[in-house]
């Protein structure tokens, strides 16, 4: 069975989207913190005992927006994302091909993916 292909369009609305929220985490910092750690996840920031710091000509700390490679690298996890999503609930798609499309998509994102957490994309 042959996969499914989502539409220029519906991409180039998630790719607004995504970017639109990257533009909103990245806001500038609320009154009263001057570090910019307020919108920053918990797991994101980089520790104080970090085991590689990058060196003061690296200081990205005042930067507004994030990367643009990262924008682009979220844009399109979200859209195989999507796909997997589509897979995981059409019953006529194989396990075994969802099996190898999540282990796929789980070497990309570093982290271990199933049906279930795609939910975060």
């Amino acid at each position: 069975m042959p996969p499914r292909v989502i539409p220029f369009g519906v991409v180039a609305c998630l790719a607004l989207l995504v970017t639109a929220c990257a533009w909103a985490q990245a806001a500038p910092p609320a009154a009263g913190n001057s570090t910019g750690t307020a919108s920053v996840p918990e797991g994101k920031r980089p520790g104080k005992g970090a085991a590689t710091k990058a060196p003061p000509f690296r200081d990205t700390t005042g930067y507004r927006y994030p990367a643009i490679s990262r924008t682009v690298r979220d844009m399109q996890n979200m859209a195989y994302a999507m796909q997997l999503r589509d897979y995981c609930a059409d019953e006529r798609v194989p396990d075994e091909f969802v099996k190898e499309q999540l282990s796929r998509f789980s070497r990309i994102t570093g982290r271990e993916e199933t049906c279930r957490s795609l939910l975060a994309y």
